[in-house]
């Protein structure tokens, strides 16, 4: 699977152990940055992920961010995105389940690396239980 990652400052290390995890599974991950913990406004690197879903450069977008508030809402702003922020297994498998949802946010102040590990895997490998896409529901800010 083609898997776009991006992230803050608050949220780069786990994007690093991420993308190596992903990568070691056979994954191909687009990094869209940040590339250190130098300080940074996250929608700079966040909304080029979303973006990357909509249009089908790469199936799915994990983000993070320091507790992955942000990050989901700056995702859900972009039409086709459905971003779940996820703190357990739990809410990863039925953010895929009932949402069909094609980003992840993690916060990495919220969790230990494992737990943010196990929940990509679950994200990554539970099916959508409908038989069609979750509608889309018309933004405020659109037309």
């Amino acid at each position: 699977m083609k898997i776009g990652i991006g992230s803050d400052h608050a949220g780069y290390r786990y994007k690093e152990e991420i993308k190596k995890y992903l990568a070691q599974r056979g994954h191909e991950v687009k990094d869209f940055g940040t590339k250190s913990e130098m300080t940074v406004d996250y929608p700079a690197f966040i909304r080029p992920v979303a973006l990357a879903v909509a249009a089908g450069e790469v199936e799915r977008g994990i983000v993070l961010g320091g507790s992955g508030n942000g990050e989901a809402i700056t995702a859900n702003r972009v039409r086709g995105i459905r971003c779940v922020l996820c703190w357990n297994e739990e809410s990863a498998r039925l953010g895929r389940q009932h949402n069909d949802a094609n980003m992840l946010s993690l916060g990495q102040r919220m969790m230990p690396l494992e737990m943010a590990l196990a929940i990509v895997q679950i994200w990554l490998d539970t099916p959508f239980e409908g038989g069609r896409h979750v509608r889309r529901i018309q933004m405020i800010d659109e037309p």
